[in-house]
């Protein structure tokens, strides 16, 4: 009776788990494939990703935001705590559809921090915990479902850890969104894009914002794994 317990959250985890890698892949490789296709459709005014972004925030009236470049493809990304927007080269060079979405998408991100978004905000509460938890929490996961009987509450302690990760990705949606949406009005409102590459930038985004629902959702789905992992096995 107790095999059967554990052997249908198990079986649960593994097809929930190849489905995410799956359709991770997917994505990924959908994103890349758009990302070229993209990059071959010139933008209206000709502007570099440097330049959209340094257009964009000085348009934001922030003047305090460096825009620099940083190796990596897609590797895109702010800091607020350097206060930087980091551009990969394709981006950072580039005079296209593909580099003015994802500029101005992490231009999005530090007008948010400029205004206190909320729920940016709340992410840059979580990065400390979160960066503990990741740390730690599969070694005390680990260790709990291997003492699950002795020392129950080990287990329960790394399911806490993986539930501020989940959380964490979670929260990521909104902010990562949130960002596109301001990018896709501004590219819009300054003439960067035209009707027709307008739909590919915002296509664009949309793929990018996939990457984090899947992530979001496969960390919710082991995260209950665990549960059923726990509920089952201290019995």
């Amino acid at each position: 009776m107790m095999e059967q317990v554990n052997a249908n959250p198990n079986l649960i985890y593994w097809v929930i788990f190849i489905a995410a890698a799956v359709l991770s892949w997917a994505v990924s490789y959908s994103l890349k494939r758009k990302f070229a296709e993209y990059s071959k459709i010139p933008t209206n005014n000709g502007l570099s990703g440097k330049e959209i972004a340094e257009k964009f925030l000085h348009d934001s009236d922030i003047f305090d935001v460096k825009v620099v470049c940083t190796e990596g493809q897609l590797s895109d990304h702010y800091n607020p705590a350097d206060k930087t927007v980091n551009l990969s080269k394709e981006v950072f060079f580039g005079r296209n559809v593909a580099a003015a979405a994802v500029a101005a998408h992490e231009c999005g991100h530090a007008v948010q921090h400029a205004h206190a978004y909320y729920w940016l905000s709340l992410r840059s509460k979580l990065v400390p915990v979160v960066s503990f938890a990741s740390k730690w929490v599969m070694w005390v996961l680990l260790a709990g479902m291997l003492m699950i009987k002795a020392f129950p509450s080990l287990m329960l302690f790394g399911i806490i850890l993986f539930a501020f990760t989940t959380l964490f990705s979670f929260v990521t949606l909104p902010v990562e969104i949130n960002a596109s949406q301001r990018a896709l009005v501004w590219l819009r409102a300054h003439d960067v894009t035209s009707n027709e590459s307008h739909s590919k930038a915002e296509h664009a985004l949309r793929l990018a914002a996939y990457t984090y629902v899947i992530a979001a959702l496969s960390s919710l789905a082991t995260l209950l794994y665990y549960i059923m992992l726990y509920m089952g096995r201290r019995d």
